[in-house]
């Protein structure tokens, strides 16, 4: 999966990346994913379909594609999604066919998923998939800034609060973790991340063309 870089100049060439970022809900992995695809032009975000109705001022097609039950469904039979999960009493999943459009156009791919569709993106893709998970500083902070949203019910914090828990013990299947207790300062860690791994040696598949040219 090929993607430019500015290493063509010696006729580098590089596979691209998929970057998955998963972290319990309000733990703050959607402001850096923001930030991110702001402030990385070679990186392109991966939406998601969900059968979950669309919140206030979420756009079809830039947050999410929203289907029914019975399209998701129809999807799943046909082989459509990369990966996909139940949470929360609705269903998501990663369209096969807009990431690879996307990597065909020399894109590195953004994932918002958690640990159950970041193993099955794995499981597939194997070494293309960088895994980072974002801990929230503490649990207490965490329902303290999901009161904040002041968007759920109390009943549905306690849910999410309990499905928190099961997230981190998931922790040991990621590459990279972590703790979000600053945004810029996270922010700045997965941007290392990234270009770290947009370097690493077995991403540039031009390298042995280069050798030959540097030692004939």
């Amino acid at each position: 999966m090929p993607a430019s870089t500015p290493g063509d100049a010696h006729g580098f060439r590089r596979r691209g990346v998929l970057f998955v970022l998963s972290s319990p809900s309000g733990a703050g992995k959607s402001t850096i994913a923001r930030l991110l695809l702001a402030d990385e032009p070679e990186l392109d975000m991966s939406v998601s379909v969900t059968t979950r109705p669309p919140r206030e001022n979420e756009v079809e097609g830039r947050d999410y594609h929203f289907v029914d039950l019975e399209e998701f469904r129809r999807m799943v039979a046909d082989d459509e999604f990369l990966e996909w999960a139940h949470v929360f009493g609705h269903r998501y999943g990663t369209p096969r066919g807009q990431v690879e459009a996307m990597i065909a156009a020399g894109k590195d791919v953004l994932f918002d998923i958690d640990w159950q569709g970041a193993q099955q993106l794995f499981q597939i893709a194997g070494g293309d998939v960088v895994r980072v998970f974002i801990f929230p500083p503490s649990m207490t902070e965490l329902r303290a800034r999901l009161e904040r949203r002041g968007t759920d019910a109390q009943d549905v914090i306690d849910a999410r609060m309990e499905r928190a828990a099961n997230e981190v013990s998931h922790w040991d299947g990621y590459d990279y973790v972590l703790v979000n207790d600053d945004v810029e300062r996270c922010f700045a860690g997965v941007k290392t991340i990234l270009a770290a791994e947009r370097l690493k040696r077995s991403r540039q598949t031009g390298l042995i063309g280069f050798i030959r040219r540097l030692t004939r």
